[in-house]
């Protein structure tokens, strides 16, 4: 668990789905997480910058660039940083093998856990049909997202005056809609089968936005969450054990609990 107070130390950190550059993305509340965590590891698990939405429309506040000056800071302090493009950022595969700004840039990757566990870092578009095969139906339900993503804005801005918890609209109906949840279990299959195949040990990744450590025929499924919804963040810590950080349940408990004397 998080500590509620100062800096937590962990081996590895995962993030996704970030959306740098759309009003959806909680900026603030991933710089408030990256100003509270040190690592060995930072693995940046895809669509942290969307150019999707870029190309239609420029959206870039000082909050974004800050993100990216953290990320580069770390790397700077010795931290490795690698990137894996998503398909939201998917401009940045051009660099695969490149080094920029200390952070390296990579199509996919192998993390090797404390216990020699082998597990493959990918962001997970290749195992989305739609996105893969019908980038247009994809397109058409990013749309459908971003009117999402402002009613939810408009809902918790209702809830912060009645002081309630931030809560997400979109990720309530993608648990509630019968296609939605197919999709995401197929998805989570696919992942786990292909890392079987390769004869690894688990698979970690993103694009659905839907943070989740599971075991799936002997396979164990790790998903980073993202940071439009759920605000959260896989890690691992000294120990080997993984666990998913929910920053905005953490922001709300570091915020009722009185700073020591």
């Amino acid at each position: 668990m998080h500590g509620l107070r100062g800096v937590s130390r962990y081996r590895s950190i995962w993030i996704s789905d970030v959306h740098l550059g759309t009003r959806g993305c909680k900026a603030e509340f991933l710089l408030d997480f990256l100003n509270n965590v040190k690592c060995d590891q930072l693995y940046l698990v895809g669509d942290i910058v969307d150019g999707w939405r870029l190309k239609r429309s420029w959206y870039w506040p000082t909050a974004h660039n800050e993100i990216v000056s953290a990320v580069l800071d770390m790397a700077k302090s010795g931290t490795e940083v690698i990137y894996i493009p998503g398909n939201h950022d998917e401009m940045l595969r051009e660099y695969t093998g490149i080094q920029l700004g200390g952070v390296d840039v990579q199509r996919e990757c192998i993390h090797t856990g404390v216990d020699g566990r082998r597990y493959l870092v990918t962001h997970g578009d290749d195992f989305d049909v739609v996105v893969k095969y019908a980038k247009w139906v994809a397109l058409l339900g990013d749309w459908a997202y971003t009117v999402l993503l402002w009613l939810n804005n408009y809902l918790n801005d209702a809830r912060r005056l009645l002081g309630l918890p931030y809560w997400s609209l979109s990720a309530y109906l993608k648990d509630k809609v019968k296609n939605a949840v197919e999709f995401v279990s197929a998805f989570e299959t696919a992942l786990a089968a292909e890392a079987n195949r390769r004869d690894l040990d688990g698979v970690v990744c993103g694009h659905i936005h839907r943070a989740e450590i599971r075991d799936i025929n002997g396979i164990r499924y790790m998903n980073s969450g993202d940071w439009v919804e759920s605000c959260t963040a896989l890690t691992e810590s000294g120990d080997g054990s993984f666990e998913i950080v929910r920053w905005a349940e953490v922001s709300r408990e570091r915020a009722l609990v009185p700073a020591a004397a």
